[in-house]
């Protein structure tokens, strides 16, 4: 299956490498081929350089130790071919996901939960544990 993560989730697996979204993470890592964007690559960045200065070499490291497709994610996106969601600067990342083939989204963002689509699927990094947890 092809998974697109979402910037939060690759934040949140660096600061808190023993926590749920990391283990999810680390479960995508191994069972699927996971896709993160070039878009969530520079939020990524951003956020590192804004919120946490002191930790941005995790960053490098956290890209350098693990094996993903990289996606370009288009520079114009026409709001309007894509589904409705609340807040605008996600749409850069909801398109990301839909253009890139992928299975699932996998974001802690609310502002996915009322995204109306087909494919790929969305999940909390909470509900897709939930449903391997179940498999495992």
């Amino acid at each position: 299956m092809r998974v697109f993560v979402d910037t939060n989730i690759i934040i949140s697996a660096i600061l808190f490498p023993s926590g749920k979204t990391a283990r999810v993470f680390s479960y995508l890592l191994e069972k699927h081929t996971v896709i993160i964007s070039s878009y969530t690559k520079e939020e990524c960045e951003e956020v590192f350089k804004r919120k946490f200065p002191l930790k941005r070499e995790l960053l490098d490291i956290f890209f350098d130790g693990i094996s993903f497709e990289e996606f370009n994610s288009p520079n114009k996106i026409d709001g309007k071919q894509y589904p409705k969601i609340r807040d605008i600067k996600d749409l850069p990342v909801l398109a990301s996901a839909i253009l890139s083939d992928s299975d699932i989204l996998i974001t802690g963002d609310k502002d996915f939960e009322d995204v109306k689509i087909d494919k790929p699927l969305i999940f909390t990094p909470t509900e897709y544990f939930d449903m391997i947890e179940e498999i495992i």
